[in-house]
C-alpha cells in the first residue's frame, strides 16, 4: 500500500500537481489546503490581509477528475470569499480531502475538529482558523490487514510553530479522533501539515498511543517556500517494521510543501 500526504497549497501549482498525482501510484492520497466553489472551475485568488495567493476554484473536483478510480471525500473547516479574474466574488469552502483507491474497501471513517469549529468568514482570518482531522479505516488485501489513516492541517500561528496550550489541546483532540476510529490490531498512520517544529510535545502525546515519527528534522519544504524554517509536514506509524520505504520528495515540486510518500 502506498500513502501520499501533501499540503496542496490550494492548487497554486496545479499544472505540476496534475502531471504527477495520477502517476505516483498512491492507494490513499491525503490532501490538505483543498478548495471548492460549487459549480466553478478554473482559478481564483485568496487574500487574508497577510497573503494573496492564486488557487484553484475547486481543487477537490479537479483531483476527483485526476483520480477517477479513487473514492473521494471532502470535509470543510471554514469558508470565505475569493475572487475570479473578472473581479467577481465567490464563496469558497476550504478543508481536507482523502482519495482511496477502489481496490481498498473503506470500512470506517470519521472527521472532526481538532481546533475551533466551522466558520463562514466575511473576511478570512490570519490566525486562529479552525482545523479538522480526517480518518479512514481501509482493508489492505495485499497484506490481509486493516490500516487506519488519519491526516490533519494543524493550527497556524503567525508568531511561530512552537508549542502552545492550543496546540496541546489540538494534539489531545487528535488522539481522541484516532482512538475512536482505530481498532485493536490496526496499523495506524498519521500524517499531514502539522505546522510544528521537530521535538514538539505533540509527538510525545502521539507516542503515548504508540505512534513513531518518520520525518524528524528532515526538510519538508520546496524551493517555492522562502522562509528559513523548513519543518511543517510529518508522518507517523504505529509499527515502523511495516515500512518498506518513506521519502519526503524533493522532486517533482507540486506545492510549496514536499509530498510525503509511504510504502507499507
Amino acid at each position: 500500500m502506498r500513502i501520499v500526504s501533501l499540503n496542496a497549497w490550494g492548487g497554486a501549482m496545479f499544472a505540476e500537481l496534475a502531471a504527477w498525482l495520477p502517476t505516483c501510484g498512491a492507494d490513499i492520497v491525503c490532501l490538505q489546503e483543498v478548495t471548492r466553489v460549487a459549480g466553478l472551475g478554473g482559478s481564483t485568488r485568496f487574500a487574508d490581509g497577510e497573503r494573496s495567493l492564486p488557487q484553484r476554484a475547486s481543487l477537490f473536483d479537479d483531483v476527483r477528475r485526476l483520480l477517477p478510480r479513487h473514492r473521494a471525500s471532502f470535509v470543510v473547516s471554514d469558508a470565505g470569499p475569493v475572487t475570479t479574474d473578472d473581479g467577481v466574488e465567490h464563496r469558497q469552502d476550504f478543508g481536507l480531502a482523502m482519495f482511496v483507491a477502489e481496490t481498498h474497501p473503506v470500512i470506517g471513517e470519521r472527521a472532526d475538529f481538532v481546533h475551533g469549529h466551522f466558520v463562514d468568514h466575511v473576511e478570512w482570518q490570519i490566525a486562529d482558523r479552525p482545523r479538522l482531522a480526517q480518518a479512514v479505516r481501509v482493508f489492505d488485501r495485499s497484506s490481509n490487514t486493516v490500516v487506519t489513516v488519519t491526516h490533519l492541517h494543524g493550527l497556524r500561528d503567525p508568531s511561530g510553530k512552537g508549542d502552545t496550550p492550543e496546540r496541546r489541546a489540538q494534539a489531545q483532540r487528535l488522539v481522541s479522533l484516532i482512538q475512536s476510529v482505530r481498532e485493536p490490531g490496526d496499523l495506524a498512520v498519521v500524517c499531514g501539515d502539522f505546522n510544528l517544529l521537530p521535538g514538539s510535545e505533540t509527538f510525545e502525546i502521539l507516542a503515548g498511543i504508540g505512534l513513531a515519527d518518520l520525518v524528524g528534522t528532515a526538510d519538508t519544504r520546496t524551493s517555492r517556500y522562502t522562509k528559513p524554517s523548513r519543518h511543517a509536514n510529518y508522518l507517523l506509524v504505529s509499527d515502523p517494521s511495516r515500512v518498506r520505504r518513506f521519502e519526503a520528495l524533493a522532486e517533482p515540486e507540486v506545492s510549496d510543501h514536499r509530498a510525503l510518500v509511504l510504502d507499507l
